[in-house]
């Protein structure tokens, strides 16, 4: 699983570079002719391939031209990235940050030319940017909470948190937190272990998880596990004691292994983030930036830097074993035989 997103990842990063060069070779381009620069941090995810197919998509279907560009988890090389977008003359500039605060300094290049900035997903810890779109990462890290503590409400639980250069893993960190306080405070739950993990991988996670087993001699209740991702790592952690399925994980992004893990018991929970929405609503939002258009948003709160800027957020939903067929797989994001893939026929529900 991992080799084949590392070969689709090196797909897209190509295909991202390729994207202006076909657009500038047709012909299609003209002086009115919104250009949106798209520079992403990575593709090496499932959920980011899709990101990166879902703006390019709808780039093409409202007939603006789109550079896309990878960093590769390197926020040197999105610097340069952005650089490079910006002499190419973009309208609008579209950020998902490696780092969310080195990605300010970006925002400034851009603004000095007159660029407007949007922040896609995470959040740019700048208050200059014009917009910030993404799904509700606080409510995010209060589902997978609340999922874990009103089906473990008593016991040890592990904090696998994301990257501390993202934003959004430390929004999440808050929101989790002051769900499980007052269970803390009761003495009815104790965090045994917390930890941030350089850029999400799912192989940290798996370390991690793996030594507080052997300190903790298996008796954990509960990982909150603050992506689909690190999931993987942290169940491959648990798979080696024998524990899969014994110990309550969380997840987001609803990446096709984490529904499988699902539908077979070994993840318990995962937030869906529905990918289509956001890319299009960023690439409308960036037509009407470029256009001087007015936009519908809403206030957040960036507590890192205390500034208020302006969101579009979207609803997320949690997504368990129970209710599979009626979310990701009604919406048509997976296909139920893929998501039941390793479940034998009589152990399915019904289509």
């Amino acid at each position: 699983m991992k080799k084949l997103a590392l070969m689709m990842a090196a797909a897209l990063m190509a295909a991202g570079c390729e994207s202006s060069a076909d657009n500038s070779a047709s012909g299609n381009s003209s002086a009115d002719r919104v250009r949106i620069g798209f520079a992403m941090a990575t593709v090496r995810e499932e959920r980011w391939q899709r990101d990166h197919d879902a703006f390019k998509a709808h780039c093409e279907k409202m007939n603006v031209e789109c550079i896309i560009t990878v960093a590769d988890n390197n926020s040197s090389r999105q610097a340069n990235d952005i650089e490079n977008l910006l002499t190419k003359g973009v309208d609008v500039l579209v950020i998902a940050p490696q780092e969310a605060t080195e990605a300010a300094a970006m925002v400034e290049k851009a603004k000095a030319q007159g660029v407007p900035v949007i922040s896609y997903d995470r959040l740019v810890n700048s208050p200059n940017i014009d917009l910030y779109i993404s799904h509700q990462v606080p409510v995010i890290g209060r589902r997978m909470a609340e999922y874990a503590l009103e089906r473990v409400p008593k016991g040890n639980y592990v904090m696998v948190y994301g990257a501390s250069t993202d934003n959004n893993a430390h929004i999440m960190k808050k929101e989790q937190l002051a769900v499980l306080q007052p269970a803390i405070d009761r003495g009815d739950i104790k965090i045994v272990a917390e930890q941030f993990i350089t850029d999400w991988k799912n192989d940290l996670a798996l370390n991690f998880v793996e030594n507080m087993l052997t300190k903790m001699n298996d008796d954990l209740q509960a990982v909150i596990v603050s992506n689909d991702g690190m999931a993987g790592g942290v169940i491959s952690a648990l798979d080696k004691k024998g524990l899969t399925g014994k110990v309550l994980v969380t997840g987001q992004d609803a990446q096709i292994d984490a529904l499988q893990n699902i539908a077979e018991g070994k993840q318990s929970m995962t937030v869906y983030k529905a990918i289509i929405p956001l890319a299009s609503a960023a690439v409308e939002a960036a037509i009407k930036l470029a256009r001087k258009e007015p936009l519908e948003t809403e206030t957040f709160r960036n507590e890192a830097i205390n500034a208020d800027v302006r969101a579009i957020l979207l609803e997320v939903v949690s997504v368990d074993r129970d209710n599979l067929t009626t979310t990701v797989i009604a919406d048509g994001y997976a296909k139920f035989d893929d998501v039941y893939k390793n479940v034998p026929a009589d152990r399915r529900p019904a289509r």
